[in-house]
């Protein structure tokens, strides 16, 4: 049986309760490893592009106030 099998198996035997703070906590571990990505992305330079256009687009009109 794989790690990923035994947790399902695990997670399915959960209670209600149990299940809901088990997604809470899931939800929150994949948040801080988006922002740990997003953060290593950034420092890369690789949403330098992103950026110049919306840059780009500002210079030319092309966007609005929220």
């Amino acid at each position: 049986m794989t790690k990923l099998e035994q947790i399902e198996n695990s997670v399915s035997a959960l209670s209600d309760e149990e299940l809901k703070a088990f997604a809470e906590w899931s939800a929150e571990l994949q948040w801080q490893r988006w922002d740990r990505q997003f953060e290593a992305d950034v420092k890369a330079g690789r949403l330098e592009g992103f950026a110049e256009e919306a840059r780009a687009d500002t210079r030319a009109g092309r966007t609005s106030q929220l």
